[in-house]
């Protein structure tokens, strides 16, 4: 795909329910511009998905989609290859909607666990003390620092976008002047999502996590995908009386990653990781 095709990506998902960020198309083009597919027939965009590469050993695939009335007909199998192909010999990750593990499996992904996308509303009290910052006080560099343990290989090239998109807030919590959590929340076609979260404990997610709403207008919609193996983050979730709207499922070809879970508590992006 060209920069502007990945807008088309951007409009079937939201048709598929999936509600992207407003500005999500540049951060992931800039992740990798290599790493976005369209199948057409004709001049007719039929079938969309994503193959993006990070680093020189990871890979992860989203927005597979195939336009509806052509479904059925073997397009998505051949883009669903040619993403395949694009990331042989790296482990490849994916966020899957449920029905569609076993599909999967035969492709040799296994599943890893589950992420539930929780629903709430925006606004409440900003948390007290110095410690929370904009995230853009502190360092780049320290920033991927912290944020390369979450995921599988360097992502600074997405990062560099995604913390700095119009009609976001990313903020950082500090503990003795050390970064020892970050999150951003992003506007999306319906209301917004916090993406990600991650925190040294669950007090410091709790205090990020109601910064973030906070940055949210009053009783707009505030979504956060939590995985499910971090009992902390589901229970973030539901004490803010957020419901279960969405699930995925994570899954990986290759040898699963190793990630600190217990201090994972919002997961980036379905799409890119």
């Amino acid at each position: 795909m060209r920069r502007q095709e990945v807008d088309l990506a951007i409009d079937w998902a939201a048709a598929e329910g999936w509600n992207p960020g407003l500005y999500d198309a540049n951060c992931f083009y800039a992740a990798d511009p290599g790493g976005f597919l369209v199948g057409v027939l004709g001049d007719e965009p039929v079938a969309t998905i994503s193959a993006v590469q990070y680093g020189g050993s990871f890979g992860f695939a989203g927005f597979y989609i195939v336009k509806p009335g052509f479904r059925g007909r073997g397009y998505g199998m051949q883009i669903w290859n040619a993403a395949l192909a694009r990331l042989a010999g790296r482990m490849i990750g994916l966020d899957g909607v449920v029905d569609q593990q076993l599909n999967y499996r035969k492709s040799g992904f296994v599943l890893a666990y589950r992420n539930i996308r929780y629903q709430g509303t925006g606004g409440g009290c900003f948390p007290g003390g110095a410690e929370i910052v904009p995230l853009s006080t502190r360092p780049l560099d320290e920033v991927c620092a912290y944020d390369r343990p979450f995921f599988p290989d360097n992502r600074e090239q997405f990062l560099k976008g995604w913390i700095r998109q119009p009609r976001s807030t990313a903020l950082g919590i500090l503990r003795n002047h050390t970064l020892a959590g970050y999150g951003v929340l992003r506007a999306c076609r319906t209301g917004y999502k916090i993406g990600p979260l991650f925190a040294d404990s669950p007090e410091l997610a709790e205090r990020l996590f109601l910064a973030l709403k906070a940055q949210a207008p009053e009783g707009d919609p505030i979504f956060l995908d939590t995985p499910e193996v971090n009992a902390a983050a589901v229970d973030l979730a539901k004490r803010h009386n957020m419901a279960a709207a969405f699930e995925t499922a994570r899954m990986y070809a290759g040898t699963a990653p190793e990630l600190p879970f217990h201090r994972l508590f919002g997961v980036t992006t379905f799409e890119l990781g």
